[in-house]
């Protein structure tokens, strides 16, 4: 038996190899940034929420002292936990030096319609607060148009988090920053177990090892496929 393989065949199945070989490679990249990432968020320093923004200190573990905003919130939709469709609360809280800073209290349930918001009471006292601080998320590419946001209308439901747009119906600025307030506290609700990011490195590691694996069953394929050839005469091709 002679090992023959069609040329057609052996650039067809070249290209896919180099495709799948490139796509695993990135994804292993993506894995060691991630991993990167994930160190960071663990091995993160406490401090001061003053001294964290001072030093732009992403992931810091801090405590920080001020006021919330008793009515005006933004609900930040789309966030699905447990398999339920709810939003993250944002609230605006006002620090000691009178800079404010939006926290996201966690998760809460919306209803399907959209039309009946989460109802749920803020107190106005002076209180100590203890999360992570992090940059926001652009959420990526955004389909349709911009939030249109009220400022006589709270809570508010966003798509997005636009925090110029929010500092303007807000009337004062907001600090380019979140604090992701800790499950501890009593002041927040579901589902804040946060993470850096929402794909693991391991999700990234399996997804490397499944295009890895496409580009040994290319091979395999060339090589079978090749014997196949050279076994049979060329008049019956």
């Amino acid at each position: 038996m002679h090992f023959r393989p069609s040329i057609k065949l052996t650039l067809i199945l070249a290209l896919l190899a180099a495709l799948f070989l490139r796509l695993g490679l990135w994804q292993w990249d993506r894995k060691a940034e991630k991993e990167a990432l994930f160190e960071r968020f663990r091995n993160a320093p406490e401090m001061s929420v003053e001294q964290a923004l001072a030093a732009a200190e992403s992931f810091a573990r801090v405590e920080a002292f001020g006021r919330y905003d008793t009515e005006r919130h933004l609900l930040l939709d789309n966030r699905i936990w447990k398999g339920r469709a709810g939003v993250h609360v944002l609230t605006p809280f006002t620090l000691s030096d009178g800079r404010t800073l939006l926290v996201n209290r966690g998760w809460l349930a919306l209803a399907a319609d959209r039309r009946s918001l989460p109802d749920f009471a803020t107190g106005d006292e002076a209180r100590t607060l203890r999360g992570r601080l992090v940059r926001p998320s652009t959420d990526g590419p955004r389909l349709g148009g911009d939030d249109v946001l009220e400022p006589d209308r709270w809570p508010q439901l966003v798509t997005y988090l636009d925090l110029e747009a929010s500092a303007g119906v807000l009337g004062a600025p907001l600090l380019p920053w979140i604090l992701q307030l800790d499950a501890g506290d009593a002041s927040g609700f579901g589902d804040r177990q946060w993470q850096p990011a929402v794909m693991a490195p391991e999700v990234h590691g399996a997804y490397a090892v499944q295009w890895l694996g496409l580009l040994t069953a290319t091979m395999v394929i060339w090589i079978l496929l090749g014997f196949r050839r050279g076994g049979k005469p060329r008049n019956e091709e």
